[in-house]
């Protein structure tokens, strides 16, 4: 099931206008909104892979309120993997839609 994972920052802001420690961190699949100071992301096994974290009254060092943190690999889009990858992906889609277009021309 897909969840995304939302940083509301409106609550960001009320809660240091206002002194409050709402939550932020917004879990949203098909069933329902959850509303949580982390959220712990789960690998299929139930181990946790990473943590989307909110800590207001004890930020890191750069300031920031809301960070993810993780033990494991992460991949940004400014590896070189990651841009081949996309890259292959692209050609593959083109080469797709030039088959796709090939064979409804034909059969129009």
């Amino acid at each position: 099931m897909k969840t995304v994972i939302h940083v509301n920052q409106h609550v960001i802001r009320a809660n240091k206008k206002k002194g409050e420690n709402n939550p932020v961190i917004t879990c949203k699949n098909y069933k329902s909104n959850t509303y949580a100071h982390e959220a712990i992301i789960l690998d299929a096994n139930g181990e946790e892979v990473a943590r989307v974290v909110y800590r207001p009254n004890k930020p890191l060092p750069c300031g920031a309120h809301v960070w993810i943190e993780t033990q494991h690999e992460v991949k940004t889009n400014n590896d070189e993997e990651y841009n081949q990858t996309c890259e292959a992906m692209d050609r593959l889609t083109n080469q797709t839609q030039d088959i796709w277009n090939e064979v409804t021309y034909e059969y129009t």
